[in-house]
């Protein structure tokens, strides 16, 4: 097991050995609590499905209120899955903290980013627009799009006008500064996706399994 469910809660700074100001993002994670155990022998696969904060059972669906009645747990607001090893005893019940990060050094980070509105392209793209003065027509529009003769047509993929934001976004190899177990806090360094409040999934990080920080 190597993730766990939390809220942004903000950032701020701290110092590290070195005496440097380090920028951090502080993520209240967990407790959470095991709602379904996955198998490869029933499933296919193996995973848990992990539950975060206590909700009205009337402000969820029926199946949802049904998983976590057959697994006699109170209803919880929000259920995701995390893929685990078949070694791992993990049944339905059991308390997942950030403990399981001590030792860890890098996270990857999956939220949904802030959503931005109806942008244009140099707001949502960083384009540079066209000449602000002397009688220029095309400043802050995207210019020629496509093609004359052949083909003869807006190719796919061509970064326009549109929504920006309110996306699913995952941050990979942040550093993890400090781990509080005893206030269910994550420290990680630099900024990660969404806004303070956000729920965001937190992962020891793939690409950095095993180095030391």
């Amino acid at each position: 097991m190597n993730g766990i469910l939390g809220r942004k809660l903000g950032m701020t700074q701290i110092f590290d050995d070195a005496g440097r100001r380090v920028a951090v993002t502080v993520i209240a994670a967990g407790p959470c609590q095991v709602v379904q155990r996955k198998t490869k022998a029933r499933d296919g696969y193996e995973a848990v499905k992990l539950g975060f904060e206590p909700q009205k059972a009337s402000r969820l669906s029926k199946s949802a209120v049904g998983e976590y009645t057959k697994a006699g747990l109170e209803p919880q607001r929000t259920m995701r899955e995390f893929p685990c090893t078949a070694e791992e005893d993990l049944t339905p019940g059991t308390r997942v903290t950030v403990a399981q990060f001590e030792g860890a050094t890098h996270v990857d980070v999956t939220g949904t980013s802030k959503g931005r509105g109806f942008a244009g392209v140099i707001k949502r793209y960083n384009m540079a627009g066209g000449p602000m003065t002397h009688g220029g027509h095309s400043k802050r529009r995207v210019g020629s799009i496509g093609q004359c003769s052949f083909p003869g047509r807006v190719m796919k993929g061509q970064k326009m006008p549109g929504h920006m934001g309110n996306a699913r976004v995952t941050q990979q190899n942040l550093k993890l500064l400090a781990v509080r177990a005893e206030e269910n806090l994550l420290l990680v360094q630099g900024a990660i996706p969404g806004p303070n409040g956000g729920l965001v999934l937190v992962s020891k990080a793939l690409k950095k399994a095993g180095q030391s920080a």
